[in-house]
């Protein structure tokens, strides 16, 4: 293990790949690596030796979401920390992940040292054999720990009846930013009670932010967890690939970055639906997933099944999956003030749920997850 971890050629990558996420920005970063995962898997389906473009590209230094994306969230935050950013954005600028944040040499080594505590958290992962994506367990602990070493809130103030209140959002209740209302004679800001310069200028926030407007209501994401994982699962069983629906979730993000409303974010779902479904399905020609890291156990309750129930499983795996990312988020995102992944979080429960099953012997094998 700690070869790997100072293993000094992909600590110096990592921080290459963290600079360049903070450069083209967290969310357009991600989109790269959505396109890489396709090219890979795609690839792989033809020649098994091409896996490196999956494993080493979009899943490794340059793309990583642990590295890039996670470098270029705690870029961002330091960058409005420092009081760089002033895009108009309607949510805290620390929360503005499409934004691309340039070449200014501070901003791109935070990103660069994000980039490498990202190395270091997959890996740690990686080697004691967790049962989960360690890539997406090291986004969600990036997040944690650059609030930490930020000074912000690891929650936020929870403005709403409790925590998982979104009505003040539905309200278009505000808060006030910088309001040089007074309280016993001393400039305070309305929102938080809180000295401030009696000469700031005013800027309203909404109280509760919501990761997705589009993309909160239980019934809503619900649906969208069947619709995409029944998807997720679909192209899993068919390609054999369970991260190629993962890709294409991830490149569709393009629209979002772009501005095109609504568009949904789906790779929470889809890669734990076609992990899912690969998990149980056996195609016809009798096969069973190689290289997992578990024996196969012939006899789960879920062995040997065809893709009618493969189906049904990644359904049902991607239903949960993205309701947990809504309470993540209801959690974490919605009162804080810089991103803390929903997706991730919900990925790496959706992982852990699949080695769960396999441990409780209702699934056969893990595919590709780790068990100890």
């Amino acid at each position: 293990m700690l070869d790997a971890l100072l293993d000094l050629a992909e600590i110096i990558a990592a921080f290459g790949g963290g600079a360049f996420g903070a450069a083209l920005g967290p969310l357009p970063a991600f989109i790269f690596t959505g396109f890489m995962v396709i090219a890979g898997e795609a690839a792989t389906l033809v020649d098994p030796e091409a896996a490196a473009i999956t494993d080493q590209v979009a899943f490794g230094p340059p793309f990583s979401p642990a590295i890039s994306f996670a470098g270029g969230v705690a870029a961002t935050a330091y960058a409005a920390r420092r009081g760089y950013m002033d895009t108009g954005f309607d949510y805290h600028e620390a929360k503005n992940i499409a934004y691309a944040l340039g070449t200014k040499p501070d901003v791109l080594a935070v990103g660069g040292a994000f980039g490498i505590l990202g190395y270091w958290l997959v890996t740690l992962s990686a080697e004691l054999g967790m049962p989960y994506d360690p890539i997406a367990m090291g986004v969600v602990l990036s997040a944690f720990a650059h609030r930490l070493i930020l000074g912000y809130s690891i929650i936020g103030k929870v403005r709403g009846a409790n925590i998982l209140d979104m009505s003040p959002f539905e309200r278009e209740e505000m808060r006030v930013i910088g309001d040089s209302a007074t309280d016993g004679g001393e400039a305070t800001d309305r929102a938080e009670g809180k000295p401030t310069a009696a000469a700031a200028p005013q800027k309203e926030r909404l109280k509760v932010e919501p990761w997705l407007p589009h993309q909160y209501k239980w019934d809503h994401v619900a649906m969208l967890g069947l619709a995409a994982g029944i998807l997720g699962a679909y192209v899993g069983i068919v390609t054999g690939s369970a991260f190629l629906g993962f890709g294409i979730s991830a490149a569709s993000l393009v629209f979002l970055n772009c501005g095109v409303e609504k568009i949904p974010v789906t790779h929470h779902i889809t890669l734990p639906a076609a992990t899912a479904a690969l998990a149980v399905y056996v195609p016809a020609d009798g096969g069973i997933a190689e290289g997992a890291p578990v024996a196969y156990d012939s006899g789960a309750l879920l062995a040997g099944t065809g893709a009618e129930v493969a189906l049904i499983v990644g359904l049902v795996i991607g239903v949960i999956a993205a309701l947990f990312g809504e309470l993540f988020q209801r959690v974490f995102f919605a009162h804080g003030d810089t991103h803390v992944d929903p997706p991730a979080a919900a990925i790496v429960f959706g992982t852990f749920l699949v080695a769960l099953l396999y441990v409780l012997g209702v699934f056969p094998t893990t595919v590709w997850i780790p068990w100890f």
